[in-house]
This record gives structure tokens, sequence and C-alpha cells, in this order.
């Protein structure tokens, strides 16, 4: 990534831009979140539609350098606090009243695209994967971890199905040379998967993404946010969330069908049960997904999904249930 670049969001591009902006409908003097700044994409947006104010975090050190011109260039209006958005209440300050909270999950095109990152076998780089830059790296659990724990990573956080096969894999080398890059890893998989074909993706991708989200604590990361977004945004304030697989859109589903009270009322003409008031109103009851253009131009944006919801006036709810992972 060139720092000379006056727009870094241009490298990467924020997926279902347009649909995100026009959920949050920024207004004069409202303070909105981005909570996965990355390039900017959203801040940008954001901050060009009216004149309000962005917070934005990003546990990623390099996100918040790169971000620094961008906090000159408003301001007052843009500020980048660096860590997990599930602190967001800590990092952002606990009575900053938010008016619309954007989530776009996963990880940075611009992390895929470094390897010395470690994120992608496209490139041979160090076997990293940490979005923070710190504690144990893919390396590091690769070469620790137990085959049983490790296949059961493999399976739950990139719903493997050759999960064991690939754990075994993994063991019976690390035995004889220490596995420290992304190609020596891709490499392994490969040995006990079938080849490629057209179409389909790397035998590699499931594994990648297990350990990334492991590593990561991204489930975690984004249960605890969403409640903590619940509790930051006014009545009327807007949460709107893009995920990239099954594992994060569940996580959203969930909480937002139980925060509007749609998991025990599946039908409008059923009366409310009992309970707490729902905290949040569904804007969408299907996820929104990328028109056929964007999805051509853009890879990233294929298996995306937005959920968009709005907060209502009721208390909120607190803690809720976590995924049930390993992590």
């Amino acid at each position: 990534m060139s720092e000379q670049q006056p727009h870094p969001q241009a490298l990467h591009q924020s997926v279902l831009l347009r649909e995100v902006v026009s959920a949050l409908n920024p207004i004069d003097d409202a303070t909105y979140l981005d909570a996965t700044f990355g390039n900017g994409g959203y801040s940008r947006a954001i901050l060009d539609a009216a004149n309000c104010r962005v917070v934005a975090i990003d546990r990623d050190p390099d996100a918040v350098e790169r971000g620094q011109g961008m906090v000159a260039e408003y301001d007052g209006r843009f500020s980048l606090s660096e860590g997990c958005f599930s602190d967001m209440r800590g990092l952002v300050g606990a009575d900053t009243g938010l008016d619309g909270a954007a989530f776009d999950l996963g990880v940075c095109s611009t992390q895929l695209d470094q390897p010395e990152r470690g994120f992608s076998f496209r490139f041979d780089g160090p076997l990293d994967m940490r979005m923070s830059k710190s504690g144990d790296s893919a390396a590091d659990i690769v070469m620790q971890m137990g085959e049983r724990d490790l296949a059961q990573i493999l399976w739950e956080y990139g719903e493997e199905k050759a999960s064991r096969r690939i754990a075994k894999a993994i063991i019976r080398a690390r035995d004889t040379d220490p596995i420290t890059t992304t190609g020596q890893l891709a490499a392994i998989i490969q040995t006990v998967m079938p080849a490629k074909r057209p179409g389909q993706i790397d035998p590699a991708t499931r594994s990648f993404q297990a350990l990334r989200i492991y590593i990561n604590r991204e489930l975690d990361e984004l249960a605890d946010g969403l409640v903590a977004a619940e509790a930051m945004l006014r009545p009327g304030g807007i949460l709107a969330v893009v995920s990239f697989h099954s594992l994060e859109d569940r996580i959203v589903k969930r909480f937002l069908a139980s925060r509007s009270q749609i998991a025990s009322r599946p039908s409008r003409h059923l009366p409310i049960p009992d309970g707490p008031a729902p905290s949040f109103e569904l804007l969408t009851r299907k996820a929104i997904i990328p028109d056929a253009s964007e999805a051509s131009d853009n890879a990233r944006a294929r298996s995306a999904k937005l959920r968009i919801a709005r907060r209502t006036s009721a208390p909120a709810q607190g803690a809720t249930a976590q995924h049930g992972g390993t992590q």
C-alpha cells in the first residue's frame, strides 16, 4: 500500500458503500461510527454526505497510520482510534451517543495484498494473520496446537469438511520442518485435498479463513461489538453490518432477530411475547446483496450481505450469548 495515495480506499473498494450510506442517511451535527476503518471508504463517504462527525476504529496499526491524513483533512470532524470495536465504549467514550454505526467485517483487501501480513496464500510470506500485529500468529497455532484442537478450529471456523485430514497432514509436516510461511501451509493442505477444478475455491481457502478467525477472535469480537453498538446508539440510530461469510451473518441475523423479537414472534400477526421491549426494528427482513455490477467489479463483494436495523427507545438488553465457539 503506497502512503502517497491521497485516497487509500481507491485500492480497497468498500462493499455496498452506496447502500450503507443510504441506510445511515447522514445529517448535519450527527455522530456516526465506522467500526472497521480499513482504508476509510465508509468514513469518507459519510463525512462527505453531511456536516457530521465520524468516530472510527481499527485494530490494525497500519490502518490507523494510513488514516492520519483524513484526521487532518476533516479538521475536527473525524477521529480514529486503534483497538477492537468490541471496546468502542472505552475507545470512543461510553457517553457518546451514536446516530449510526457501520461494520464492514472480515479482512481488508490491503491486508490481503501485503505478503508480509500473511493473510493470503496468493503470496508466500510469513504465516502471521494477526490484525493487531500482537499475540499468537498463525505459525504459532499451527506449530503448537494439538491435532484434535487444530481440526476443531478448521471445522468450526472454516466449515472445512476435511479438517481432520488437513490437521493430520499439518502435524506430520511440522515433525519434519517448522511451518513458518503461507506457501508452506498451502502446499501441505493441497497434498491431501483434491485438485482445484475450474470455478472452485482453492483447497486452502477454508483453512486460512479458519485460522484467521480464530487468531483474531473475530466471532466473539462481532458478538461483543453488536452489544456495544446497541448500548451506544441513540433512539432512531441505524446499525448497518456487512458480513462476508455464513458464520458472521448468522451472528448478526440472530442478534437482530432476538433484539427485534422476530425470533419469538415469526409473524407480525402473532401477539408480542413477554420479555424485554425490542431494542431494534428491522429495516430489512432479508439481507441486501450487491447488484450484478458490483459483484462483477469487486470479487470481495460476491459473498457480502448487508443487514440494517433501527434502534428503538427501549433500553439496551446488554450481554448476549456468544456464538458458542472454542475461542
